[in-house]
């Protein structure tokens, strides 16, 4: 069990480390929570884009599109705008 030095500091342990990714140089969040010590690493804006792109990747894996005729009116109307609005893009652009 890790022990606390006379400055205050604490070893985490390392497999506690790899599984929050925390490396030398990490900065970490220190809190209290319901009396008990949290350390928690910065949020990477980066690691936040990964994990956000594999979710989206898992989501688009599972999922399939809806046949336009099975769209509720305000989907279809959407669906409408976008289509109206990249044709006149490409209209503009030519």
């Amino acid at each position: 069990m890790p022990k606390v030095d006379s400055k205050g500091r604490i070893v985490l342990p390392q497999k506690i480390r790899e599984r929050l990714g925390i490396s030398p140089g990490t900065s970490v969040e220190v809190h209290e929570e319901e009396g008990k010590a949290v350390v928690k690493p910065e949020d990477k804006p980066e690691q936040i884009l990964n994990r956000m792109d594999q979710i989206i990747e898992e989501a688009t894996e599972t999922r399939s599109p809806t046949p336009y005729g099975e769209l509720d009116p305000i989907a279809k109307d959407h669906a409408d705008t976008v289509q109206r609005q990249a044709q006149q893009e490409q209209s503009s652009d030519q």
